[in-house]
């Protein structure tokens, strides 16, 4: 996929702002240690796009308004750096987020009337970090690509450690926001929480459960060629799936336990073998006090399913689903003040588990990781020609895993992007749309 690099530049904030080196929690240094890569697909304006480059998209344009953007978001314009007790931070010292413009000789319908996540999909859209070791990294890195057929491609690399899904997107509102001409206020909302110390651990750490997701035992496997396919959960489909769940069970939870039996099935997982379930929980809500709802950076935790495959093939979905939903619900104040001090003794003991699978890119050894990108406003991203027809990961993050994000239309049900081993999809695919 042929893709011209036309301009290449560092946008700082605007104006003067904090310069500071910002705590991280452990959630945030819990994370793997890369950016996370998304495309956003704008088609040409039904009326003509006129001369590339011109329009909503003009590089001048963006750069002016994601300068604005950096000014409440300002440690997205920082780098990486040690502190003092050798603890990673950012270094808030405005150097500024990668911007790229870039023209590829393909249409839009040519890349996503058929898309797939892909590195070639990340490396054509997506800026590459810039050498140079990550103390010089960008934590924000941007690239607009023109297209052929008028239309434009906005890729997206936001290093994990800044922030979660929910921070994320509320950048991007900002910053399309201000393209379209609203004031900072009104295009920022809520500006963004930064003390990130009211996630620190309990002095002295007393994790009151077990959290073997976090442990690096856990991250044992090594890296398995995987396909990526995007599957369509149809309103009817949804329907059926969670008519076949008690009352109050989430659409999460019920494509959830439906994924879950389709990868117990597909691999053949020996009835008698436990099979293990990856799911992730957004603790603004959960903690006692509650975040802020605009904390700006990482607030999600981990939890592991564990059950025997026989148990999920042969249970009925909805209690497979009752099972998912317990889970997530267990994710209250005791449940994640204790994942905190439990990677607290973890850093104690020289155990760094988001460095660790950065390093060595090791993956989970769970049968499935599901995420969920359901109800964040990932398509509120219109600076100023309209809301993107298509927003997706320009490539996924490691094999069977599954992120559900909505349709631009909501009313167009879910989509699930999942990874799986070539030798599984079939089979997969099979009881995927079968059962």
């Amino acid at each position: 996929m042929k893709v011209e690099v036309v301009e290449t530049a560092l946008v700082a904030p605007r104006e003067e702002t904090p310069r500071r080196q910002l705590w991280l929690s452990n959630l945030d240094l819990a994370v793997p240690r890369t950016h996370t890569p998304l495309v956003y697909y704008y088609p040409a304006p039904v009326h003509g796009g006129g001369v590339a480059g011109e329009g909503s998209f003009a590089p001048g344009k963006l750069k002016a308004a994601l300068a604005g953007a950096l000014v409440p978001f300002y440690p997205m314009a920082g780098r990486l750096c040690l502190g003092a007790d050798g603890r990673l931070q950012i270094d808030c010292n405005a150097k500024g987020a990668l911007f790229v413009v870039a023209r590829a000789d393909h249409t839009g319908e040519e890349i996503f009337d058929d898309y797939a996540p892909s590195p070639e999909v990340r490396r054509a859209f997506v800026p590459a970090a810039p050498s140079g070791g990550w103390e010089a990294c960008p934590m924000a890195m941007f690239q607009v690509t023109f297209l052929k057929c008028g239309g434009v491609v906005l890729g997206t690399g936001i290093h994990h450690v800044v922030m979660d899904g929910v921070g994320a997107f509320h950048f991007i509102q900002t910053w399309s926001g201000l393209a379209r001409g609203l004031d900072a206020a009104e295009a920022c909302g809520s500006p963004p929480f930064h003390d990130r110390t009211l996630l620190r651990a309990r002095s002295p750490p007393r994790p009151a459960f077990d959290h073997h997701v976090y442990s690096p035992a856990f991250l044992s496997g090594r890296p398995r060629p995987f396909v990526t396919r995007i599957y369509s959960v149809s309103p009817k489909l949804l329907a059926d799936l969670k008519s076949r769940c008690a009352p109050g069970v989430s659409a999460y939870c019920a494509v959830t336990a439906h994924l879950w039996r389709c990868v117990c099935a597909a691999r053949g997982i020996a009835r008698s073998s436990d099979t293990l379930l990856g799911v992730p929980a957004n603790v603004r809500p959960r903690l006692r006090p509650p975040l802020p709802r605009s904390f700006f950076g990482n607030a999600v935790v981990r939890d592991l399913v564990v059950a025997r495959a026989g148990d999920v093939l042969d249970s009925s979905l909805g209690l497979v689903a009752e099972t998912i939903k317990k889970a997530v619900d267990g994710v209250d104040d005791a449940f994640a003040r204790s994942v905190v001090d439990y990677l607290e003794l973890e850093l104690d003991k020289g155990v760094d588990s988001g460095g660790e699978a950065a390093r060595e890119r090791l993956v989970p050894g769970s049968d499935l990781w599901a995420l969920s990108w359901l109800g964040m406003p990932m398509y509120d991203a219109d600076f100023g020609s309209g809301a993107p027809r298509f927003v997706a990961p320009a490539q996924m993050f490691g094999v069977r895993t599954a992120c559900m994000t909505s349709c631009a239309n909501k009313d167009d049900g879910i989509t699930v992007f999942f990874s799986i081993e070539p030798e599984y999809l079939e089979c997969f695919e099979k009881v995927f749309y079968g059962e």
